[in-house]
């Protein structure tokens, strides 16, 4: 029987040659981070086993279930779900909790996600919005100063004022109330223990901690925890948030309403609106009125294949479609993964992407978008031949897709940080889940409720409402509207089912992650680690970004030759995938970051 839990069926999987490339591409530094401490050492054998895998470039394979997030600690937390025969849905809200413990600064309660999901038994494909919303006392000027002119980012991010409503809570109750089997308390427990008895800090978490520095100690709670007599946690050592245990235990009892009403909600509006130096305009009524949103799921045809995700107000799908769309004319198998041409495609593909995402989308409820225009083949394909040239398109422009409003509306710069986190799931039954989760920038505001940190996701909207030609920027701040997102959770299906569940974190970046992954498994033939451990190639506004450290680096000078202004820079993603093959499962964790794949 194959196994994710053994590091020998793992190895033999594949191109051990070509994982082991892939695998030495990546920067060093990253691919062993997570192993120079004993911060993991009570893992599992299988997590250890599993850790291994990813260092030494290869999948990890599995019969019947698998599961793969950011932190090792969640990820088995999910494993004894699936193991006790629970589903995607049951485990992701084990791991979601366990992460907004161990890995605090990327997702938690405070935070908000988009959820992907196949459905095995129908064959639908359902997507669910909870995505964090403005107060009511929200105005389009929230983040300008009296003079009108827009804050400094940093300025608006700490403290109350760039806190959303929360949506993860109610997320995980409606995810479980439509397709969970396990009983819900009990999805609380790993979470809960870690939580009393303690786990230990991680080489991320302490590092990213330490880099902080001052900046995470305006809030006194963030202090006391971070910082506990007065220096800043370190790999290994143990925490215990009992105030977290608490929320945890009342909503295991009680489920999100425990949350969204009640002293957890008043503790969140005192300490948003408390933060004296910046303070919010959060209030009680704004968290019982939060709603998860079922939306029409965004899908693109490439290389026969349906690749599926999140519509407005994500980004996500809608770019990444488009991007695949537009190169679709060419061949990408062809040119290679080490070819600088294909890099040009790929990245003006992406800046005329860009181009439509800063004009055109939004959160929909609040203003028309052409959603559909957006990914028509026709237009896809009107946009792609202007790749057709021999080197970097001069100046790119928002399109004119087909839509029923004649509505022009200004460019947008809002600028989106990254953080976040990733989770890809398949259970036992088949049924597929990508959801990518949040609190936006590292930290979030730096502020702390009832033990778990609140979101800056507020600052994803733009600072101005018009663009300097007067036209109204869609993305602007309004109240009970949800802030655009580039999160992409993808799930890939080939005649009707899924081939492929991936994701990641990492800002407006995620767009050319996720595409770069889907890419090199379609086009380039790569197993799910080794498109997951490609070098990173992004563009997004012009300039090209390389990730340093890595074999990417060597085409540096062709890029520049064809006219990309090159910028070497850590690309730190946070790709988590699974595909599903005839064989069975395997799944991939990014190398860059402390996430493991298990299955069974």
């Amino acid at each position: 029987m194959r196994t994710g839990f053994c590091l020998v069926t793992a190895l033999l999987m594949g191109s051990t040659a070509y994982a082991q490339q892939a695998a030495d591409a990546v920067a060093p530094e990253a691919a062993t981070e997570t192993v120079e401490t004993d911060a993991f050492a009570d893992l599992s054998q299988a997590a250890q086993d599993a850790m291994a895998a990813k260092e030494a470039g290869q999948p990890v394979a599995a019969d019947n279930w698998m599961v793969t997030a950011a932190n090792p600690l969640a990820v088995e937390a999910g494993a004894k779900v699936l193991e006790a025969g629970g589903s995607a849905a049951d485990a992701m809200v084990a791991v979601q909790l366990v992460l907004g413990l161990a890995e605090p600064q990327s997702s938690g309660l405070g935070g908000g996600a988009f959820l992907v999901w196949y459905d095995a038994a129908s064959g639908e494909m359902t997507t669910l919005d909870a995505r964090e919303m403005a107060p009511a006392a929200a105005t389009p000027t929230l983040f300008q100063t009296e003079e009108g002119e827009p804050l400094e980012f940093f300025d608006a991010v700490v403290g109350g004022r760039s806190v959303g409503v929360p949506g993860t809570p109610a997320l995980l109750e409606e995810a479980h109330r439509r397709w969970g089997k396990a009983n819900w308390g009990g999805l609380f427990d790993d979470a809960i223990a870690l939580a009393e008895d303690g786990f230990a800090v991680s080489p991320r978490l302490a590092e990213l901690v330490a880099g902080e520095g001052e900046d995470l100690q305006r809030d006194p709670a963030v202090t006391d925890y971070f910082f506990p007599e007065g220096a800043a946690v370190a790999a290994g050592d143990t925490l215990t948030n009992q105030a977290y245990a608490d929320v945890l235990r009342r909503m295991a009892a009680e489920g999100s309403d425990a949350f969204y009403t009640g002293d957890i909600a008043a503790g969140i509006v005192a300490a948003v609106q408390g933060a004296d130096w910046n303070p919010g305009v959060m209030t009680m009524d704004d968290l019982a009125r939060y709603r998860v949103v079922e939306r029409p799921p965004v899908c693109v045809e490439y290389r026969a294949h349906d690749v599926c995700g999140m519509g407005p107000p994500s980004s996500g799908a809608l770019t990444v479609g488009q991007i695949l769309g537009m190169v679709g004319g060419y061949d990408l198998a062809a040119l290679g993964h080490d070819n600088p041409e294909s890099w040009r495609l790929i990245g003006d593909a992406s800046r005329l992407a860009f181009a439509d995402r800063g004009r055109y989308m939004a959160d929909s409820d609040f203003v028309p978008m052409p959603t559909e225009g957006l990914v028509a083949p026709d237009y896809l394909a009107e946009r792609g031949a202007l790749l057709s040239g021999d080197d970097v398109l001069p100046e790119v422009s928002a399109g004119s897709p087909g839509w029923s409003h004649a509505m022009l509306w200004g460019q947008d710069s809002a600028i989106e940080f990254p953080s976040t986190s990733h989770i890809s799931i398949v259970d036992g039954d088949g049924n597929a889940l990508s959801m990518t989760t949040t609190i936006e920038s590292g930290f979030g505001a730096r502020i702390m409720a009832n033990g778990f940190l609140l979101n800056n996701e507020l600052t994803d909207f733009s600072f101005e409402t018009h663009d300097d030609a007067g036209y109204p920027i869609a993305n602007r701040v309004e109240p009970g509207k949800r802030p655009r997102s580039s999160m992409a959770p993808t799930i890939v299906l080939s005649d009707g089912a899924p081939v492929l569940v991936i994701g990641s974190p990492g800002g407006s970046r995620i767009i050319g992650y996720v595409a770069k992954a889907v890419i090199g498994h379609l086009d380039w033939g790569l197993d799910v680690q080794q498109a997951i451990g490609l070098p990173n190639i992004v563009n997004r506004f012009g300039p090209l970004d390389v990730e340093q450290g890595t074999g990417a680096t060597e085409m540096s000078q062709a890029l520049t030759d064809l006219g990309f202004e090159v910028n070497e820079s850590e690309l730190n993603s946070g790709l988590h995938g699974i595909a599903i093959t005839p064989e069975g499962l395997e799944g991939g964790a990014d190398p860059r970051r402390e996430g493991i794949a298990l299955g069974g």
